[in-house]
């Protein structure tokens, strides 16, 4: 059965799980409202297809709607394709071929998201997000937070952390620790720094141009060259990567600057997103600052007032640049 395209719609979170409907199988979908008409629930449909789940400049529509096996079947039809879909007759539940899960059409893919992610609540939420600083996901997932940091830094708790171990070369494990310098003391200059470093061309061999990136920042880069040089000799950045018996394995040498958080969360791989001590990255599949806000939001006792703020619901592409995702389809990472 074909799927929907990833270059065209997100995996959504979903808050129900469904598997697909096809080839006659019969589900008894519970209706707690007076049902829609046919037309109306497939528009509904239709209208969060193309609010929440469409690149810019595609649009869905239905065809050959009907009452099918107590829900609404109809086909979603993007560019000149035509794919099975279904929508309960109260207009609550939306599921087709590509989507694994239900969509709860009333919410929008944040909430679903933070309803999914199931936080305690505190009063000032700890946000941490893991990351290889060279992992194409990593950097996605960056760019995904800056926005939500300079919105919520000073009502949460929120912090870039490393992986433990490095997939893409001795010049990861360098950035790693400058940025992990610049967090510790420098912190007010990590923002402008990842806008910066995140948004890079690359030279030929793939680094980025960190330097202009520090300038940029206003980072005192005395203050930065003592603190990498110190904390490479106290979590052993450089012996580590010198001694190959030692690499993860036998192929990605350690970087245990935060190793002690690692083994605490189980992180396996980049990036990986900790709210309040539970690991929520597989809620946010979607990697736009909207989610993650609402994710975020949802962690606090009262939200704050910022929480009303709307920030950006595209996901940034993946690696350096400031473009936006190619595909939809932000659930990748390195390593795990």
């Amino acid at each position: 059965m074909a799927k929907i395209s990833k270059n065209i719609l997100i995996p959504v979170i979903g808050i129900v799980l469904f598997a697909a409907v096809a080839a006659g199988v019969y589900y008894k979908v519970p209706v707690k409202f007076r049902a829609m008409k046919a037309e109306a629930a497939a528009q509904k449909a239709i209208d969060y297809v193309n609010k929440n789940m469409l690149t810019e400049g595609i649009k869905a529509e239905y065809k050959d709607v009907k009452d099918e096996n107590g829900v609404y079947a109809f086909k979603l039809a993007v560019q000149g394709k035509d794919y099975d879909a279904y929508v309960t007759k109260n207009g609550a539940l939306f599921f087709a071929e590509g989507i694994p899960q239900a969509i709860q059409l009333d919410k929008s893919l944040g909430e679903e998201a933070a309803a999914n992610a199931e936080i305690t609540k505190t009063d000032k939420p700890d946000v941490k997000v893991f990351v290889m600083s060279y992992c194409p996901y990593g950097l996605q997932a960056q760019k995904m937070y800056l926005p939500v940091y300079d919105l919520l830094k000073d009502k949460a708790t929120m912090g870039i952390y490393f992986v433990n171990y490095a997939m893409h070369g001795k010049k990861e494990m360098d950035e790693n620790l400058r940025q992990y310098c610049i967090q510790k003391d420098q912190s007010d200059k990590l923002s402008a720094y990842l806008k910066c470093f995140t948004a890079s061309k690359t030279s030929a061999d793939g680094t980025a141009d960190f330097g202009a990136c520090l300038k940029t920042a206003g980072v005192d880069n005395g203050k930065l060259n003592t603190c990498i040089v110190a904390s490479d000799k106290e979590f052993n950045v450089t012996a580590d990567f010198n001694d190959k018996s030692k690499w993860v394995s036998g192929q990605f040498p350690k970087f245990e600057v935060n190793n002690d958080l690692n083994e605490k969360y189980g992180v396996q791989g980049s990036p990986t997103i900790v709210i309040n001590d539970k690991d929520v990255s597989e809620s946010i599949t979607t990697r736009s600052p909207e989610t993650l806000k609402q994710v975020i939001c949802s962690a606090f006792n009262n939200q704050p007032e910022e929480c009303k703020t709307t920030l950006s619901s595209d996901a940034p592409g993946t690696g350096f640049g400031t473009a936006a995702a190619a595909s939809t389809d932000s659930s990748g990472g390195c390593g795990g």
